[in-house]
Formats: C-alpha cells, structure tokens, sequence
C-alpha cells in the first residue's frame, strides 16, 4: 500500500533536524581503545569469550552515548564494521544499537556501504530497509554504486516502497579518494558521473520539502569538490563525513548547504563518543563529555550558516 508522501525518509530526517535545531549527526563507532574503563569493568566477564565480551561493550557504550544525546540530535550513524568485526555477537550489538536508538525516536542511517547485484543486493536490501519481521529496517544506510546502476535498484526499490533512505557514495572523505573518484571519464570526474546517475534517481522518491531521499556522501575533507557538487545537486541531501578528527572544520562546510539552510547532515563520530579523552573534556565523565561535544558541534554549524544567512528555522 502507498503510503503517505509525508511519510518519506528525508522529510522525517528534516523534522528532526528542525525540531532539535541541529544539522549534526553522531557516529557510532565503538574502537576499542574509546571505551571508557568504568564500562569494561562493569561489563567484561572473563568466563566469556572476548567475541563475547566485546558484544556486550560496544552495545553498552553505544546505548549511553544514545541516551546522553538522543534529544539534542537528529540521528545517529553506526558502522557496522567495528560490530561485524566480533561476529554474531557484533552483530546483535549493532542491531541492539539500532534499535535501542530507533526506540529513542533517533533517525538510524547504518553506515554498511553496500553494493553487490541481483539477488545478492535484493537480500542486502531487505534486511536493512526491509518491513518484515526478518528485517533490522533501519531508517537508511550508505550505499556504494561502483558497480553500477543494477547494484542500486533493489535499495532504491525499498526505499520507494517502505519510505526509506539511502546516501550513495560520491565523493569520499578519504585521502585517496581522487585515485578513482576524481579521474576523468568523458570529460567528466567519476564523482560527477555519479552524481548524475543519483539526479536520475532523485524523483522516484521526492520529500514535500524539496528534496530526494535518494542522498550522497560528499566527504567535508573536500571543501571545493562538495560546493561543485552543491551547484550540480540542489534537491539532494548529503551525508557529510570528515568533521573533526579527519580536518574538515564548521567554515568548509556551509557551501555544502543550499540557501535554505538544510540539505546536509554532518557526521561526527570521533570527536563526541571519544570526547572525555580530548584535553577540552577530560575532567568529564563519558557521557557528559560526549554531550558537550555534540553541543559544540551543534553550535559551530549554526554559527557559520547563520553568518551566511543559511537558516533553516
């Protein structure tokens, strides 16, 4: 059954960010050297395996930091990499984390960076942004397009039909991005490909605010190639990673912006749930320090746009 247009991914994620004033996301990425010693003492049972033990304290640490920041953000985005590491018990932490998160009334885009074909995509599909009792239906995940266009209709599929989101990898953050991602195809950079296959795609699932909930990753360690972007993408959201711990700093990304003030969310993992070991909060305790950071966060965007005249409340 067709649902209702107001019910799309992107205008539930613009709701959010209104509502808490806050274009800031948190990643969720449990390193091991970031989780505190008072939940290592609390949590880890040397009867257990360390898979085992593992488990229990990345969903842990994932479901304090949810609950110190789940009224002061949008969403969060967990990475599903440092929880599969630890096999199936990683794995029911990262579905505990999504769920305990979605439960908090927190958006949940799993980074899982997926992209396969056929079938093999349909499964991915139906876990992630599926609605069946099997599937971990997630809010949106990030998708990796690099093996083409039948890698990405069976997300795009579910996106339409069960009103979720995807972010298709564009432009990453990562140094050596340019190696593939820039190289000229035609006249044109790869990531300019990309994005035009992503503008053929932006219809089939438009919000009542304007914008697709089929979005891009665009890395904030590239400030000239994520304003090109903007200029060639106005109706799509981008997933913005980078801020902080990798250089990008609040002044590189308000080009990322339309004139609106929205259109991208800014990922921080790092820089809030390892905040109590930075000099600026080690006399916090965990949680607070991982509040106090994403506070931060908050107000550095806010400041930039609002000095653009970019304000989207």
């Amino acid at each position: 059954m067709k649902r209702e247009k107001s019910m799309v991914f992107i205008d539930r994620l613009i709701d959010r960010i209104i509502v808490t004033k806050n274009h800031c996301i948190v990643g969720i990425d449990p390193h091991e050297n970031i989780i505190p010693k008072y939940i290592w003492d609390e949590c880890y049972n040397s009867s257990m395996s360390k898979a085992e033990n593992m488990g229990n304290l990345i969903y842990q640490m994932g479901k304090e930091i949810i609950d110190s920041i789940y009224d002061i953000v949008p969403g969060i985005k967990p990475q599903i990499a440092f929880f599969e590491q630890y096999g199936s018990f990683g794995i029911k932490a990262f579905e505990n984390v999504c769920c305990y998160a979605k439960a908090k009334g927190l958006i949940v885009i799993a980074d899982v960076k997926r992209g396969d074909i056929g079938s093999t995509a349909r499964a991915y599909s139906d876990y992630y942004l599926g609605c069946e009792d099997t599937s971990l239906s997630v809010d949106s995940i990030t998708v990796n397009p690099y093996l083409g266009r039948d890698s990405i209709e069976p997300f795009v599929n579910n996106c339409i039909d069960n009103n979720k989101g995807l972010f298709i990898l564009v432009k990453t953050s990562n140094k050596s991005s340019s190696d593939i991602q820039d190289r000229l195809c035609n006249g044109k950079r790869i990531y300019e490909i990309v994005s035009d296959l992503i503008i053929g795609l932006e219809e089939k699932s438009m919000g009542n605010k304007g914008y697709s909930s089929i979005g891009a990753v665009v890395g904030g360690t590239y400030k000239e190639e994520g304003e090109h972007i903007r200029k060639q993408m106005k109706r799509t959201y981008f997933l913005v990673p980078g801020f902080g711990a990798q250089g990008a700093k609040a002044s590189d990304l308000v080009g990322f912006f339309n004139d609106d003030g929205l259109g991208a969310i800014i990922n921080s993992s790092r820089g809030i749930i390892g905040a109590y070991k930075l000099e600026e909060y080690k006399d916090k305790p965990f949680a607070i320090a991982a509040r106090d950071a994403a506070i931060n966060m908050r107000d550095e965007i806010n400041k930039k746009l609002y000095e653009a005249g970019k304000v989207a409340w």
